[in-house]
């Protein structure tokens, strides 16, 4: 069994290759049961958050053949981490064969969260967001935000990407490290200003506040929700909802789990054969993408176990291809 860091994650993937490597799983589809989602009290602060997430190869679509993948992550999500330091977000992922359930890999889970949330909204985004997308906004500046911002520039001709951050140093942080790999990234002050302006608005907070404001959107936006993963949580306002067309990455996750999905399907600013599409029917050519220029697009992402599965083979097999080859 192969135990993989978050340095080999990023040795493995490319986020072109993982893009076109989970519209590929989407188009295909895997088994994914409901995922566990347990809330951890804890006496002295914020509860944390117990997420299990299994997919398989769906052997009965792929003509009953033999082999395939399992895998299941363990992911943890403890808000005040960030008052300490660390991210909020800890996992692993446990790679086994499909045929004998022997283990493969344990893959660091947050690097491989990090990859394949960043390229789903980017799959998201190669469908919604208008081709000449150029300005890209970030909202938040945690530990996804980078990859958030790689991601939409690996489908979109991006020259300048803001990132706003509650705290700015943090987002001065994020935006200084983006400027070191070469891409055109600064700090944003005015969260408001930026709304207005974006051509594509990533949102990855935890906020249960609307922050992503409808009113403020221009026309031909599209919004890409990553926060929020709770009936509670929201990052975008019932004005956002109402202008947009709206797609989510599952029905089934984004309707039960994602609060900028539950709340409006709740007041009944949002009814469910308003959702047009989710990745399935995007990759699979069933439901159409973006309509014309003008339109404000927003997909709501919850995250899927498929995703990760299929990031987990990428990884798994790219580096035990060098491991071959280096012997």
């Amino acid at each position: 069994m192969l135990t993989i860091s978050a340095a080999e994650v990023d040795r493995a993937l490319t986020f072109p290759g993982l893009v076109e490597t989970l519209r590929t799983a989407f188009r295909e589809g895997a088994v994914q049961p409901v995922r566990h989602h347990h809330a951890v009290e804890r006496p002295d602060g914020a509860a944390s958050t117990l997420l299990l997430m299994p997919a398989w190869t769906d052997f009965q679509a792929a003509g009953g053949s033999a082999g395939g993948h399992i895998g299941v992550k363990i992911v943890t999500v403890s808000p005040d981490n960030n008052t300490i330091g660390k991210p909020a977000v800890m996992g692993l992922y446990l790679l086994l064969d499909g045929g004998t359930g022997e283990p493969e890999a344990l893959i660091d889970g947050q690097r491989l969260t990090q990859w394949r949330t960043a390229c789903a909204s980017a799959l998201a985004a190669s469908y919604l967001a208008r081709g000449d997308a150029s300005r890209l906004l970030v909202v938040g500046a945690g530990a996804l935000s980078p990859f958030l911002a790689k991601a939409h520039s690996a489908v979109r001709p991006i020259k300048t990407i803001r990132i706003w951050n509650r705290t700015s140093a943090n987002a001065e942080k994020v935006a200084a490290d983006l400027r070191a790999e070469g891409f055109a990234a600064s700090a944003a002050t005015d969260l408001d200003t930026e709304l207005g302006q974006a051509d594509i608005v990533s949102s990855a907070t935890i906020t249960t506040t609307p922050l992503i404001k409808g009113a403020l959107l221009r026309p031909g936006t599209h919004v890409d929700l990553v926060g929020g993963f709770t009936p509670t949580m929201r990052e975008s306002d019932d004005d956002a909802i109402m202008r947009a067309r709206v797609y989510v990455d599952t029905r089934a996750g984004a309707t039960k789990e994602a609060g900028d999905i539950v709340q409006p399907l709740a007041s009944g600013v949002l009814k469910p054969e308003a959702i047009v599409a989710d990745l399935h029917e995007l990759a699979r050519g069933q439901r159409e993408g973006r309509g014309s220029p003008d339109e404000i697009t927003l997909f709501k992402s919850v995250g899927a176990a498929l995703e990760d599965l299929a990031a987990g083979i990428a990884v798994y097999k790219a580096l035990r291809g060098q491991s071959v080859v280096g012997e």
